[in-house]
């Protein structure tokens, strides 16, 4: 099975559906060989993080949790790509893909923990393929290109991957990052995450282009566009990213078309400034999730019950989770500046002396 790649038809790009807005099938020959129990899988993933984000504002704004950037919208987008992915794939994300890695093996209460920039956070367990969140617009980009060349000479058979969004689109990194891994043909996806506004920015005035899917032909690799609100679709089209990557075809770029339903992040942004209701309540008939529940309670595959189960569970996760991370030490300055450098720069020296004899007073 094959999925297109982009083309351009009368002056638009051919995006890649399976799923309509109604959760009906609208391109059978393309429908991924998934389990039911894989599909139900995949929905509970959507639910569970639909609530947490839910959650997450709530402590945000209870002054509970750091830094948080909202995902509501993008579920489909985030978690399709992931559930195409090995345990052994690589994963650098962006500050709002933490789904993502919490769902690849990062224990929910330390991805709270990076949220509040506690350094316990960013201590991943052994063996777990995924680096800190990158807080820098675009720059995993460049760290995508490096470790997929890394497993490609030693030969390993995997994928790295990473996200960003369209604003990520417009960054010199975006650009370097896959020229590098066009010309060195490694086993890269990276995958842009359109949301139409990046910070508050819409996505016609940041480039010219009609698609950010076609940015791939200028460093010679695969591009994609694809409805970003159909995880069957971003779920196939990453397979068979992932697929060419390890037959050694070469990086992909993937474009999803999605829309994230709440502000940029919870540090002030106010997306009715530079979003209309109207365009608010064109995307949420597109949501994720209703699309993808139409689709399997017409299989009889879901039920009110069994996302209640996923409510409740979800609930209780979070709840233990953020128990956790307030159980963690405090931190102290000499705790962040020790885990800067394996041997500490001479001014950083002087600064782990100084705090060292006030924290011992």
């Amino acid at each position: 099975m094959s999925t297109k790649t982009l083309e351009q038809v009368e002056g638009k790009f051919e995006t890649f559906q399976i799923l309509n807005e109604e959760g009906e099938v609208v391109n059978e020959a393309a429908m991924p060989e998934l389990s039911d129990e894989e599909l139900q899988e995949l929905m509970r993933r959507m639910v569970y993080t639909r609530i947490w984000d839910q959650r997450a504002i709530s402590l945000n704004r209870q002054g509970r949790l750091g830094f948080y950037a909202p995902v509501a919208g993008q579920e489909a987008s985030m978690l399709g790509t992931h559930f195409a992915l090995d345990k052994e794939d690589w994963i650098l994300p962006g500050y709002r893909d933490i789904p993502q890695i919490v769902f690849h093996g990062l224990p929910l209460h330390q991805a709270f923990l990076w949220s509040r920039g506690h350094i316990g956070g960013g201590k991943f367990p052994e063996g777990l393929n995924i680096v800190v969140p990158q807080i820098i617009i675009g720059a995993q980009i460049i760290q995508t290109a490096g470790v997929a060349l890394g497993l490609k000479r030693k030969g390993k058979n995997n994928v790295a991957i990473t996200y960003t969004g369209d604003g990520g689109a417009s960054q010199g990194d975006f650009y370097e990052g896959m020229n590098f891994a066009g010309a060195f043909n490694v086993p890269a996806i990276f995958v842009v995450q359109n949301n139409r506004f990046a910070i508050s920015v819409p996505v016609e005035k940041q480039s010219a282009a009609k698609t950010i899917a076609q940015k791939a032909t200028a460093a010679g690799i695969e591009g994609i566009q694809v409805d970003g609100m159909d995880v069957l679709a971003v779920y196939t089209v990453t397979k068979q990213a992932r697929e060419r990557a390890l037959n050694g075809e070469g990086p992909t770029l993937i474009e999803t078309l999605t829309y994230r339903y709440g502000p940029h992040t919870m540090a002030g942004d106010d997306p009715t400034r530079y979003r209309t209701s109207d365009l608010d309540d064109e995307w949420t008939k597109k949501d994720p999730l209703i699309r993808f529940r139409k689709f399997l309670e017409g299989k009889k595959l879901w039920n009110e019950e069994k996302e209640n189960e996923v409510v409740e569970k979800a609930k209780e996760d979070i709840k233990a989770a953020i128990k956790e991370a307030d159980s963690a030490p405090k931190q102290k300055v000499t705790d962040i500046i020790g885990v800067m450098f394996e041997q500490l720069p001479a001014n950083l020296r002087e600064q782990m002396e100084e705090y060292t004899a006030k924290e011992s007073k």
